[in-house]
């Protein structure tokens, strides 16, 4: 059985004080709990049994209840008739074997589970015996004083890795626990005292799911009809839920031959495959909201809110599609009816004004009726209503929000454009999504409308059809985020090191490299770079602290700080051996003029150093690192001559440098930081990165070329 484990509640008589468990779990279970698990230790079968009866009538299906340890109660209270969806059992209480022969394979069955010997006992039971587990605990806690060692963030992590069964994060959970254990691989939370103690239980289960649903991305599903010109049913639900942040689904109602001017056709398949395709979904996924638009017929309808009836989805908003754009009604009689009893089992109802006029049996010609209107159907179905003031006419387009105790209006400019097909059905999947994310429903509306409207506004760009074209689902997306799709770490090193191989084959070449390989290089030659690359340490440990001063994480920080500090005490020295080896690193170090590749190369560094662009600078800092470590890998690996090997080799001891494994081991740490910052990045800032590394570069080649020049 596939499940929504999001958020768990386990009982505690205790903590649940004079308000008693029943009073708690209603509460909870109105604020959007999940599954509820009935935890009493010291009462006997009899008393959990009725307590189970007892919650059974309270849940009345909104959430699923099981019943800890007690697999007899639960028994006894199925024969009492409440629906007790199954058990959890610890690693010491009745078989789960057992438990699954007595409660049937549809049974929700847990396993208490948090260490390696309890993932492997798991191992030795059949496929399908245990549902989910309960992996803990976390921290620890006083509800469970007898508790194992606690796993926190990081061990929950590791048991979830280890298992292919959903796992449940029990013991010392809090609110603060929702994302870092989202993350870490959670199914879900289970909460005890953060539910059970709460003032108003109801506000914090919704505050729990609130920051649940923000952590991830949430799982929307469709039900609609289909529009092969992709401007509205199925196809613009599944651009809208993606537009919005969210991953869509969907279950098709209705085939329609349709363009932008108008529907020809419509073919409604057998029920019986909606209502495998719905099977099919809740079998394998948890759906964290539904948007429902066409249904064809009551048959149709009848089929949907049976599941929804099963399933339990906690997000249910329904476009209800009654009218077509010539007037004509599109349900008959029978439809009408069935369709008004789904509304019920909804969270938001958002009619255009002629469905609303239908459902309400009002004529309606002005703003002001309208919100009466919603308000009439509001009451009547226990459900929000988003009343769309886009029909209205004038130069405004106003909605509102209207349900018991909510009245939230929306202003706005009407958008002078004729591509609105699609419009109701993109605007209610929008708000499926976000409510989803966890936003509140007058949030969700207003980030549903700016987008919308942002979609509008860009419609004319798509040049569909002849009729009313589509709104843009992704202009605002496309225009913000541009197309390009965004490399890994990995793909960047592997793409900016090809593309530098052209420099890197040039300063193979160099006659520098190549005597200094062999030992024929002329000791001038060797002083003069010598010299010239201690006037270019001197600046580029300048420009390594500036990276340090930018950077920004601590760890990157001490990196290019302790970078700035190698090059001016360790690289100088080994240069002052060289060039001032009576007074070691001083002026005279230093006393060569500047030579013009010097220069541009320092003048390069600089300029990117104090644009203030951390990315950019790390890029151009990039090439002294990489290119001399790869250069001095090869030297010792013999790809230049078996002499540079040599320790009789005149330059030996700065041959050794190159090879250094302190420096390799610096070498990727750079790489590392720069092709993550330049993965992160946008298309923009990664070229600007690219193009600082590849004029750096360059000027490595240049500056290895320099001390004999070409022609020489």
């Amino acid at each position: 059985m596939i499940a929504d484990l999001s958020l768990y509640l386990v009982t505690d008589p205790g903590l649940c004080g004079e308000r008693g468990v029943v009073e708690t779990v209603r509460m909870a279970v109105d604020g959007g709990v999940r599954i509820v698990q009935l935890r009493d230790k010291r009462a006997t079968d009899a008393e959990t049994t009725a307590q189970l009866v007892e919650l059974s009538r309270v849940i009345d299906g909104r959430a699923l209840l099981v019943v800890n340890d007690r697999l007899d109660a639960a028994l006894a209270a199925r024969t009492a008739g409440a629906r007790v969806d199954g058990v959890h059992l610890g690693q010491g209480d009745s078989s789960v074997l057992r438990a699954r022969a007595a409660l049937g394979p549809d049974a929700l069955i847990g396993l208490t589970a948090n260490s390696p010997e309890h993932l492997a006992a798991l191992g030795e039971l059949p496929e399908g015996t245990v549902d989910y587990l309960g992996v803990g605990v976390i921290r620890p806690t006083s509800t469970k004083p007898d508790h194992p060692p606690a796993l926190g963030i990081e061990g929950f992590a590791a048991v979830a890795a280890a298992t292919p069964l959903p796992c449940v994060a029990i013991g010392g959970v809090g609110i603060d626990d929702a994302e870092p254990l989202r993350e870490a691989g959670a199914a879900g939370l289970a909460v005890v005292s953060a539910l059970c103690a709460a003032d108003d239980p109801a506000a914090a289960a919704r505050g729990f799911l609130r920051r649940w649903r923000a952590a991830g991305v949430p799982r929307v599903l469709s039900i609609a009809g289909s529009d092969p010109s992709g401007g509205a049913g199925i196809q613009a639900d599944l651009k809208s839920i993606a537009a919005n942040g969210g991953y869509g689904m969907a279950v098709l109602t209705a085939l329609t031959a349709q363009n932008t001017q108008g529907v020809s056709a419509v073919h409604v398949p057998p029920t019986e495959f909606l209502r495998a395709q719905l099977d099919a979904i809740s079998a394998d996924i948890v759906v964290d909201a539904v948007k429902i638009g066409m249904l064809a017929d009551a048959e149709v309808i009848g089929a949907v809110a049976d599941w929804l009836d099963r399933v339990r989805p906690p997000i249910v908003v329904i476009d209800p599609v009654m009218v077509a754009t010539s007037g004509d009604r599109l349900l008959d009689a029978a439809a009408e009816h069935a369709l008004r009893g789904l509304l019920s089992r909804a969270d938001v109802v958002t009619p255009n004004l002629t469905e609303l006029a239908v459902l309400t049996s009002r004529r309606i010609t002005g703003w002001e009726e309208a919100l009466a209107a919603a308000e009439e159907l509001s009451a009547e179905i226990g459900a929000q209503v988003l009343v769309k003031g886009g029909h209205l006419t004038g130069a405004e387009t106003p909605d509102a929000l209207i349900g018991a105790g909510v009245r939230r209006e929306f202003s706005g400019a009407r958008i002078d454009t004729p591509h609105t097909h699609g419009t109701g059905c993109s605007l209610s999947s929008a708000l499926a999504t976000l409510l989803a994310r966890g936003e509140s429903p007058a949030d969700a509306v207003a980030g549903a409308r700016t987008w919308l409207r942002e979609a509008l506004r860009e419609s004319h760009a798509l040049r569909v059809g002849r009729g009313h074209g589509p709104v843009h689902h992704f202009a605002g997306l496309w225009s913000r985020g541009g197309l390009d799709t965004r490399p890994t770490p990995g793909e960047v090193r592997a793409d900016w090191w090809e593309g530098i191989s052209g420099i890197r084959s040039g300063i193979d070449e160099l006659p520098f490299i190549r005597a200094l390989a062999d030992g024929t290089l002329d000791r001038d030659a060797f002083v003069f770079y010598l010299a010239q690359d201690a006037l270019y340490l001197r600046e580029y440990a300048r420009v390594l602290a500036e990276a340090s001063r930018l950077a920004p994480s601590s760890a990157e920080q001490a990196f290019w700080a302790e970078s700035a500090h190698g090059a001016i005490v360790g690289e100088l020295e080994l240069h002052a051996s060289w060039l001032t080896p009576a007074t070691g690193v001083g002026q005279e170090t230093f006393a060569a003029a500047p030579a013009p590749t010097t220069t541009a190369y320092l003048d390069h560094l600089r300029s990117v150093a104090f644009g203030g662009d951390y990315a950019e600078l790390i890029a151009a800092i990039l090439p002294c690192f990489w290119l001399y470590t790869d250069l001095g890998r090869r030297l010792h690996a013999g790809e230049f001559g078996e002499y540079a090997r040599d320790p009789r080799h005149p330059y030996a001891s700065w041959l050794a440098t190159y090879a250094d494994p302190g420096f390799e081991a610096a070498t990727e740490t750079a790489i590392a930081y720069v092709s993550r910052a330049a993965a992160a990045s946008s298309p923009s800032r990664r070229g600007r990165m690219l193009r600082a590394f590849e004029i750096a570069s360059a000027h490595e080649l240049a500056f290895f070329a320099a001390p004999i020049p070409q022609g020489v």
